[in-house]
Order: C-alpha cells, then sequence, then structure tokens
C-alpha cells in the first residue's frame, strides 16, 4: 500500500465511508449531471457529503474557520473537475475527502510559510509612500472590475448574491423568496463567491 492510498483509506474510515453500491451509482450520477452545468446535483452532493469533508478538515486543521474555507474548496474543485472524476480510482466520497485532505495538506503549508511572508508584507508596507489622491483612482477603477466580474456571473448566481449582499436577505429567505431549495441557494452562493475569489484575487495580491 503506498502513502497516498493508506492515507486517503484512513481518511475514509475516520469520515465513516462504507461500500454501498446504491450511494456510488447515484453520487456518482451527481458528477454526471455537474459536468452538464446542474447546480442542484452540486447541491445535493454538498448536503450527501459536507458534513463529512468538514469533519476530515477540522480533523487535520484543528481550526473551525479554516475548516470551513476547505470545505467551499472542496466542493468548488469538484465542480469544475466533475468532468474528470475516474470511478475506477474510487468511489465519490474517497474522491472528495482526496480533495479536501490536499487543499488541507495546501492550508498547512501556506501557514507555515505565513510569518516570514507577513513580515516581509509589513516591511514593504513600512517603506512604502503613502498613495494620497491616488485613493480615489483605485477606488473607482477597483468598483469597475468588481462589477465587471459580477456582470460576467451567470444570472441565477449574481441575483442570488444582490439578494444577499445588497438587500440583505439571509439564505433561508433568499429560498422562500425565490422558491428554490436552500442547499441550491447555499451552492448559488459558493460558486458566485469561488468565481469572484478567481477573478479578484490579484486585487489583494496588488493592494496597498
Amino acid at each position: 500500500m503506498n502513502g497516498h492510498t493508506g492515507a486517503t483509506e484512513a481518511a475514509s474510515e475516520r469520515s465513516g465511508i462504507t461500500e454501498n453500491p446504491t450511494l456510488d451509482t447515484a453520487d456518482s450520477a451527481l458528477l454526471a449531471r455537474m459536468s452538464g452545468g446542474d447546480e442542484s446535483a452540486l447541491a445535493t452532493l454538498y448536503d450527501r457529503w459536507s458534513d463529512r469533508v468538514h469533519s476530515l478538515a477540522v480533523h487535520l486543521l484543528r481550526d473551525a474557520r479554516d475548516a470551513e474555507d476547505i470545505v467551499e474548496e472542496t466542493f468548488w474543485q469538484a465542480w469544475r473537475g466533475a468532468t474528470r472524476y475516474d470511478a475506477a480510482r474510487g468511489n465519490v466520497g474517497t474522491w472528495l475527502l482526496t480533495i479536501c485532505r490536499s487543499r488541507s495538506l495546501d492550508k498547512l503549508r501556506s501557514r507555515r510559510r505565513r510569518p516570514e511572508e507577513t513580515t516581509l508584507d509589513d516591511a514593504h508596507a513600512a517603506a512604502a509612500p503613502q498613495p494620497g489622491a491616488m485613493d480615489a483612482m483605485v477606488t473607482m477603477e477597483t468598483g469597475r472590475i468588481v462589477r465587471a466580474a459580477l456582470a460576467e456571473l451567470p444570472i441565477e448566481q449574481r441575483q442570488t448574491l444582490e439578494l444577499a449582499y445588497f438587500r440583505g436577505l439571509s439564505q433561508s429567505e433568499i429560498a422562500e423568496k425565490t422558491g428554490q431549495p436552500l442547499g441550491t441557494i447555499k451552492t448559488r452562493v459558493r460558486l458566485a463567491m469561488a468565481k469572484l475569489r478567481d477573478k479578484l484575487g490579484f486585487l489583494q495580491e496588488v493592494r496597498p
């Protein structure tokens, strides 16, 4: 048994995954629907597996907030990689836990690098000139970029974010208002936020 297989099997045991051909078939069908862009399939998969993915992330990271981020990243990666899923390499649950474990290890490595990076950032910040009159221009350009990124979202995701962040509705209120299942609303918010992070992450990197 190699290290990767052993770690994956240990993760599966820790999260209570057992062989169940019926559920495996149902999960594979969800991935097939996700490959075709069916958000409701992702919502169902999330409802089915998020607790176990979260348990593994908490076990590895010992931090609830980081674990929540890893759950989001895991299902976002599953959404983008649904077409590449290979049932011959394990069932869907094992595949999700493998993604979770990989992302968690990335997070742990990032934590170990953080003290040095923070020190360097602080040094650069202290030496950098104050932007002064440039602030207004930067704010305007940033707003333009954010609006453009929002406009590129699928209309269902954009409308869900608008209801949540501009009208202040909770996800339960959005589900009631739109007549959509709560799981679908949660999925739309997560997908939209993940897409915005992909498009706007550079703003965090260049922020003065």
